[in-house]
């Protein structure tokens, strides 16, 4: 199976697990063009809401890091360039890309990419594993 040439892997952190309710408050992205590393993002991002304790304690993200980071609307232009003609890569990537489609859909973008799920390929390339969570693989 070949891979895609133009890939955008990417990770978030949330304030819950709904797309309608919830927001992001980390993100990461790496891209990749021709198999090579071309960009990288990350930051921390304002939900304008107090972060649940569970989250805090999955994460390790604290109130304190949100509050002077930028909110989505501010980083929403920078972060569509990663997009450009590239594949969205992440592990459970349904939860990811849902997030971002919503957070983009908030403020009027569509937000619209193929799509690839690293568990669904690990589950078509080691069928025999019992798990394909991250530390797993």
């Amino acid at each position: 199976m070949d891979l895609p040439k133009n890939l955008t892997f990417v990770d978030l952190e949330t304030t819950g697990g709904s797309i309608t309710f919830d927001r992001i408050i980390e993100i990461g992205i790496l891209q990749v063009r021709d198999n090579k590393l071309t960009k990288t993002f990350e930051t921390f991002l304002n939900p304008d809401r107090a972060l649940p304790p569970e989250i805090t304690t999955l994460t390790g993200i604290q109130n304190s890091d949100l509050e002077k980071a930028p909110s989505f609307f501010d980083i929403q232009e920078e972060i569509l360039i990663y997009f450009e003609d590239t594949v969205f890569v992440a592990h459970n990537a349904r939860f990811d890309y849902g997030f971002l489609k919503q957070e983009f859909l908030r403020y009027g973008n569509k937000f619209s990419q193929k799509q690839l799920c690293t568990v669904k390929l690990s589950r078509l390339l080691y069928p025999e594993h019992r798990h394909h969570n991250l530390d797993s693989i």
